[in-house]
């Protein structure tokens, strides 16, 4: 199976009675090994887990720190991107270069970077020059 192929079939597990809007994402360690994640919706809202979240949780439980590839995937009526806190969670385990692809459920899709969606990133080196204590 594809990358989309995982993401698409991981969105019908979603948990979203709330907004009824299913997300589903995989994404690819440096292992080669796919990851899936579906979003969880909790009546508390906002409390609920966004599917990239999920996928990585996946990978990092997986024993894989590293992602080399992304695929979000949702019904809409265009290619929808990772929230922001999403965005940093990749940025996290994926270098600026690695792929991610939007995709709806209709077809379309938009090819992007994990750098294009999230530019001018927090990472590690911005704390090197902090003295431990």
């Amino acid at each position: 199976m594809t990358l989309i192929d995982e993401a698409r079939k991981v969105r019908e597990l979603a948990y979203a009675p709330y907004s009824r809007f299913k997300v589903g994402a995989a994404v690819r360690g440096r292992n080669g090994v796919v990851y899936v994640g579906c979003n969880v919706e909790n009546v508390a809202y906002p409390e609920g887990t966004c599917a990239e979240a999920g996928a990585i949780a996946a990978m990092v439980a997986g024993g894989e720190t590293e992602l080399v590839e992304v695929c979000v995937i949702a019904e809409s009526g265009k290619p929808i991107p990772p929230c922001g806190g999403c965005r940093q969670k990749l940025a996290e385990f994926g270098d600026a270069n690695v792929p991610v692809l939007l995709a709806t459920t209709g077809g379309q899709t938009l090819a992007t970077t994990i750098g294009d969606l999230l530019p001018g990133r927090f990472d590690a080196t911005h704390m090197a020059d902090v003295a431990p204590q």
